[in-house]
Formats: C-alpha cells, structure tokens, sequence
C-alpha cells in the first residue's frame, strides 16, 4: 500500500471511485454523476497547503483517496477543513481508508494554520463512525433529514477533532 499526494494523472481514477458512490450510496449526497471537466476543477481546487488530496495506490491501481477542503467559505473558518475520505467498493474493508484517513491528518497536524478537523457523515455509515471514534473525533450531533437520496430522507452525524 502506497499513500502519495494526487497527481493530474489520477483525475479518472478519482472521479471514478466518487461517481460509484454518487450512484450507489450516500457518503455524498451528489444525485447527478459528475463529469471529468468537473472533476479536474474539483482537482486543481486541492493541492494547497490547508486543502492537501492523497491517494492510496494498492495492487498497481489507485483505490482510494483522501482530501481536506474548507469547511465554509467565510473567513473566520479558514483554519477549519472538513474532511473526505472515498474508497473503491473493490478495496473496502482492506485498511485502506484508515490509511488515508491517518496520513491526511498528519499532514493537518504538521500545518500551523490549520486547528480544526470537521466529518460530516451520513447516518448508518458505522465504518466510518467507528474509524473516526478510533482516530479521536468527537460526536458532535445529528442533523435529521437534511438530505435526500436514493428515495429517502437521510440524517447526517457530525464530527471534529483538533488537530
């Protein structure tokens, strides 16, 4: 298992991974796929120092990545990013996205300008509930049917931690 910073290279791979999950789940509540021109500005938005992408390449392939993008876009929210994590449905349940989750916060730890971590996660993801538990993240509430998808109405749980 390889963990390195996204190259341009990775774009389909990427968008790939995000569209089955459009399609299929509710780690995003996106309806509509997204295009690869959509996908390639959504790249060059990370990069920076406070918004790092990552992936993880396992058996040759890239099989999943990790950003940190801002949280809101007021100001006073510039040392709060929130948290992604995607993995192919191929490559779950492998470490994958513990790996991914772990290195994106350390390189978070290592920015002076970065204090706040936030997840937001679909209730019913209990992977990912029990990874951001073990990881340190702090429960911080449920808001009720703010989404839906896939013919139903779907709760989101918060998450934080200080890095």
């Amino acid at each position: 298992m390889t963990i390195r910073k996204a190259v341009p290279a990775d774009i389909p791979y990427l968008l790939e991974i995000y569209n089955f999950e459009v399609e299929n789940g509710t780690a995003t509540l996106d309806i509509d796929k997204k295009t690869l021109p959509e996908w390639e500005g959504w790249y060059y938005d990370h990069g920076s120092d406070n918004h790092p992408l990552i992936v993880c390449e396992l058996e040759g392939r890239v099989v999943g990545y990790a950003t940190l993008s801002p949280y809101r876009h007021k100001q006073a929210y510039s040392s709060t990013v929130e948290l992604s994590v995607y993995v192919s449905p191929d490559f779950r349940r492998r470490g994958v996205g513990e790996a991914l989750t772990k290195e994106i916060l350390s390189i978070a730890r290592e920015n002076p300008s970065l204090h706040t971590v936030v997840s937001v996660i679909t209730s019913g993801n209990d992977a990912s509930v029990k990874l951001h538990e073990k990881l340190g993240f702090t429960y911080c509430g449920t808001i009720k049917e703010v989404g839906f998808k896939h013919g139903r109405y779907v709760d989101i749980d918060n998450y934080s931690l200080f890095v």
